[in-house]
């Protein structure tokens, strides 16, 4: 990273940062002496937001600068921005994709997934270096192969750009984990049941013990944020390296859907799905995903026994946690899945509805 900080451009918010240094003025004296808002003021400190002429003139009063000093500051900035990005082929349509994963890309600085420039020019180039493409404009155009296609091509909520960066996102974390096992189905069929019974864990430990568990059966597991254009419950594959992983979202952050989403990514697993790398988007269904959801709902209530548990038609609470404790989860699990079955309003017993927050 340090040759790519000797290469930035200082926006002349760094220079208006050096001199309330020296003045020893606050961003909100400077506020107070300007009229202009603390938070304007932040952004131009922090090369967001250029220095506008009206601004300009106002720190020639407040802080005894003539105003063409700043005008002057911008507009070499400018020029040498305009220079640099041509040498770069940054171009207009790079520009719009740059915009549309601004949220991805607040996501990759504050996990220092990638180095935190101070201007758009310099934020492009290292998120290219994330993404693996010489342009951003690009990623619209690799190929994937025709089970994960057929999967993109029939969401119609998906960005492509937005869901490429999630993916690269997985797939950075899962190359971090560290794993000594291969894939072994056999050891992670022997450990469903401990899986299941993590829900009765203190929320802290769930993810560190998810971890632990799948590293054990060859898996990289993790649990990454959700982005709005990349809509996803989950997604497994096999890395170039070899290395499998499985990571979820915690897209609707309700723990019914959590658990169902996780035991239906096992699924996909010991069906021998890994190669196809599947991403899990609730509206879309295939022979692969009623297989998977069939399995994640086998484990969580065993088939006959929710069965009958339908023809007695006894719903009231006292019920439902019955049939819970003898099912070994949670109540909100078996209020999940009579809402999905239709046979409960999905705002019927919200208050037993747990949901997950964690910090990815």
């Amino acid at each position: 990273m340090d040759d790519n900080k000797k290469m930035e451009l200082q926006h002349p918010g760094n220079a208006l940062a050096e001199l309330l240094e020296e003045m020893g003025m606050t961003q909100r004296e400077l506020s107070y002496r300007t009229g202009v808002t603390e938070k304007h003021i932040s952004t131009v400190v922090k090369g967001n937001k250029d220095i506008s002429t009206a601004f300009a003139k106002k720190l020639e009063y407040a802080l005894s600068k003539p105003m063409n000093y700043w005008i002057d500051l911008q507009a070499n900035y400018d020029n040498q921005k305009m220079n640099l990005e041509k040498n770069l082929g940054i171009d207009d349509e790079e520009k719009k994709v740059f915009k549309r994963l601004s949220d991805i890309i607040d996501y990759l600085e504050k996990t220092e997934l990638i180095y935190a420039a101070s201007n758009d020019t310099d934020k492009i180039v290292e998120v290219r270096k994330f993404m693996g493409v010489s342009n951003l404009k690009y990623i619209s155009k690799i190929q994937y192969n025709a089970a994960y296609r057929a999967q993109v091509n029939n969401n119609v909520n998906v960005d492509p750009y937005v869901l490429y960066a999630w993916k690269r996102i997985c797939e950075s974390c899962a190359n971090r984990i560290q794993l000594d096992a291969k894939l072994d189905i056999d050891k992670l069929k022997k450990r469903l049941y401990e899986i299941k019974n993590l829900m009765f864990s203190n929320l802290s430990d769930i993810n560190k013990e998810l971890t632990s568990i799948f590293k054990e059966c060859g898996i990289a597991f993790m649990i990454v944020p959700h982005f709005k254009g990349a809509p996803v419950q989950g997604f497994i594959s096999r890395l170039d390296n070899g290395k499998v992983m499985l990571c979820l979202t915690l897209r609707q952050k309700r723990a019914d859907k959590f658990w169902f989403t996780l035991f239906h990514e096992i699924g996909h697993l010991i069906n021998g799905d890994v190669d196809n790398s599947f991403v899990d988007f609730s509206s879309v269904k295939s022979d692969n995903e009623e297989q998977a959801d069939l399995f994640a709902g086998n484990i969580l209530l065993d088939s006959e026994a929710y069965r009958l548990f339908l023809m007695n038609g006894d719903y009231t609470l006292k019920s439902i946690k019955d049939f819970s404790k003898q099912q070994n989860v949670k109540p909100y699990i078996v209020i999940g899945r009579l809402q999905n079955d239709g046979e409960l309003e999905w705002n019927e017993y919200s208050l037993e509805m747990v949901y997950y927050e964690w910090v990815a």
